[in-house]
């Protein structure tokens, strides 16, 4: 039995703070996969996308991937790129039943808008919401392909979007052992 849950997602589509919800639910462990790149790196992501490139990024993502991956009892709070690299998707699926988090594109624009924190690939678009439109609709296929199950919060609270994934897990266990 995968006793993990990884949630993978755009940005803005409330990955962490649903892990973080989830983690305290079940008594599980909150692994936030950005935070640990950015001790194993030394920098903030922001820092490391400026210094470094995307693809010393990746290259973390993958490392961090691969020592949590075969760890038990966690709730993964994924970075919004992870299912780029093939690699990262199969090594969480041994261990994580993979939820897909989404919300609408207008929650997510009003999320990055209003928030403080860098989001790197956005850094120097002229149109952030059409910047936005691109990602989203290149990353689809990945997510898609990712996931064991999909939830979309846009009109869920935090505890009710927990509770529906919870109550999603247990389900798709039961029927995949």
């Amino acid at each position: 039995m995968k006793t993990n849950i990884a949630l993978i997602g755009f940005m803005a589509t409330g990955k962490t703070t649903i892990a973080k919800t989830i983690a305290a639910k079940l008594g599980k462990t909150l692994v936030e996969m950005d935070v640990l790149i950015e001790q194993k790196a030394g920098k903030s992501v922001a820092d490391i996308f400026k210094d470094d490139g995307e693809i010393a990024f990746r290259q973390l993502e993958i490392d961090v991937t691969r020592e949590i991956a075969e760890q038990d009892n966690q709730v993964i709070a994924c970075g919004g790129g992870i299912v780029l690299n093939r690699i990262n998707i199969d090594r969480l699926k041994r261990r994580s039943v993979v939820v897909l988090l989404t919300v609408s594109f207008d929650v997510i624009e009003k999320r990055v808008s209003a928030s403080t924190g860098v989001r790197p690939l956005l850094a120097g678009s002229e149109d952030k919401a059409q910047a936005i439109r691109e990602l989203m609709s290149f990353r689809q296929p990945f997510y898609e392909r990712a996931a064991d199950i999909t939830v979309d919060s846009s009109n869920l609270g935090i505890e009710a979007t927990a509770d529906y994934i919870i109550d999603k897990v247990k389900i798709y266990e039961s029927q995949n052992r």
